[in-house]
């Protein structure tokens, strides 16, 4: 098969300068000892939805702006509106409290038009707000539109991990994802379960993806599950169990149909595997 590396692309080096700018002078003021990140998270949000148009303070207190104005204006202040997982019985409300401005700035740039399917300025962004919000995030991360998180405070992300568009990420137990991991759009990774007798009886069990692992398009992970290194749960399949090294998971549940064949030849010789196919 052909190997089709992304093209590298450039802006105009003034719309660059400007994005460049703009992200470190966000940076500053997240790092600022005194900084409010709700405060920031409002006026970043404000400024990008209605350019031009004074401060938020000035805007909110108009005596002319209707009450659905006013309540879209309140909006942008995440002290104005609740997430899920504020619901949660098991959510750290103090580790929460500390997040979420910062998720709902993640959350409400993705439906701007400066975010949208805006990817470099998007990556860029996320890349910047990680660190801020994740338990540990390594170098390189690469992250697209509409990514959402339970707690993001129980994220653990190695190098070179990308997350493709509109991936739900359930780290309500911790999720840990290795080094040069990738995922693919819509797909799911939880790590929580309900009992089937009682729904309200929540287990939290930590969900790991080890090194080079790739999740395809709309496939899930269970709570739990250790996805083994290089190892790949196909399109649309089910992990219910955890998934060894180099062996490709397809189905509903997922079962080993295949090993790589780059793998170990320790990783090879199962009772129930078939070899890789030769090159």
């Amino acid at each position: 098969m052909p190997i089709r590396p992304l093209r590298e692309l450039s802006l105009a080096a003034d719309a660059i300068t400007l994005r460049e700018e703009w992200l470190a002078d966000l940076a500053a003021r997240l790092t600022d000892p005194l900084a409010d990140w709700s405060v920031i998270t409002r006026d970043t949000l404000y400024e990008l939805a209605w350019p031009g148009q004074g401060s938020w303070e000035e805007r909110v207190g108009d005596p002319r702006l209707s009450r659905a104005g006013r309540m879209a204006l309140d909006a942008l202040d995440p002290r104005n509106v609740t997430l899920e997982p504020e619901y949660y019985a098991e959510v750290d409300t103090d580790r929460f409290a500390r997040v979420k401005p910062l998720l709902w700035l993640w959350y409400t740039f993705d439906r701007l038009p400066a975010g949208g399917q805006n990817v470099d300025l998007g990556v860029r962004l996320r890349r910047m707000l990680a660190p801020f919000i994740f338990a540990r995030v390594g170098t390189n991360f690469k992250c697209f539109q509409h990514v959402e998180f339970s707690f993001g405070y129980d994220m653990e992300i190695g190098d070179d991990v990308v997350i493709h568009r509109h991936v739900l990420l359930d780290d309500r137990g911790g999720i840990t994802l290795g080094d040069r991991v990738s995922i693919s759009d819509y797909a799911n990774i939880y790590s929580h379960t309900h009992s089937i007798v009682e729904q309200k009886d929540v287990t939290s069990m930590r969900t790991v993806l080890e090194d080079d692992v790739r999740i395809t398009y709309h496939a899930t992970v269970l709570a739990g599950v250790r996805v083994g290194e290089n190892a790949m749960v196909g399109a649309g399949a089910l992990a219910t169990k955890d998934v060894r090294p180099y062996h490709v998971h397809v189905g509903v549940p997922a079962k080993s149909i295949r090993v790589k064949p780059n793998a170990p030849a320790d990783m090879i010789s199962t009772s129930r595997m078939r070899p890789p196919k030769p090159e």
